[in-house]
């Protein structure tokens, strides 16, 4: 029975040393722009429908790998958001997601600078944000 107990909390220590989540923000779209503006980054948003197989595969499989997720946290204010509610119906519109997943790359006042429309893997994920802070130091 140790031993079974033993290594159960052993894999689930192992567990959690390899997993974390990209730190997404509670409040709203503007509350997040600002917090960007705050901390001079870049906004990371991921543009989800809830009946969306490809959407739940990113949240479940990549952004919780720590490599994503200490990149992300370190370098953006991220978001995610449901878009057939609330105010996502309205962002929907205005940055006419017709594919989902869809990730933006914003700045902080809203502008894309870059998106990927539907699922990618961790390394592409890294490259494409990697790519968006290029250009927003290009752009300054």
């Amino acid at each position: 029975m140790k031993t079974i107990l033993s290594t159960l909390i052993g894999a689930l220590i192992c567990a959690t040393g390899f997993s974390q989540n990209i730190d997404f923000q509670e409040g709203t779209f503007e509350q997040v722009l600002a917090k960007a503006k705050r901390e001079n980054k870049l906004v990371f948003m991921d543009c989800y429908t809830v009946w969306c197989g490809p959407c739940k595969k990113l949240a479940k499989e990549v952004f919780p790998q720590k490599k994503v997720s200490t990149f992300f946290n370190d370098n953006y204010v991220s978001l995610t958001m449901d878009m057939e509610k609330g105010e996502g119906i309205e962002l929907a519109q205005y940055y006419n997601i017709t594919a989902y997943p869809t990730l933006l790359f914003l700045d902080a006042s809203g502008e894309v600078v870059d998106r990927i429309e539907g699922a990618v893997d961790a390394d592409r994920l890294i490259e494409k944000g990697k790519a968006a802070l290029n250009r927003k130091k290009q752009s300054e």
